[in-house]
């Protein structure tokens, strides 16, 4: 499966110092995997149980998945399934649009991703 937009999900905070240094070189867990992960729409809800349950102060970036070129991988991940990762910094400038993600009791309440740009 391979979408023509991918999201990254990130701390806020990381998200504000890498628009101010126009690149994102990633999370710590990025940089410990030498990749910058991503998701796809349908893998999003999985992705922030798995990883960022219950974390406030986080944002949700779309990146149009064409822009980063041959860097983007599809690698095969949980359960098996193909997820984009990305192996060279981001530059801002590919992000579509962000969104800070709202905790709702305790759960992440995604945007309607058709409408938000």
């Amino acid at each position: 499966m391979v979408a023509d937009t991918i999201y990254k999900i990130c701390a806020e905070s990381d998200w504000t110092a890498a628009r101010a240094a126009g690149m994102f070189e990633g999370s710590s867990d990025d940089r410990r995997d030498g990749y910058i992960h991503f998701s796809t729409a349908e893998q999003l809800p999985g992705t922030l149980v798995k990883h960022f349950a219950r974390r406030d102060g986080l944002v949700l970036i779309a990146i149009s998945a064409k822009a980063l070129g041959p860097d983007l991988k599809w690698e095969p991940s949980r359960g098996g399934e193909l997820f984009p990762h990305l192996y060279a910094p981001l530059s801002c400038s590919h992000a579509i649009w962000s969104k800070a993600l709202v905790l709702k009791d305790g759960v992440h309440v995604l945007p309607d991703l058709e409408q938000v740009s």
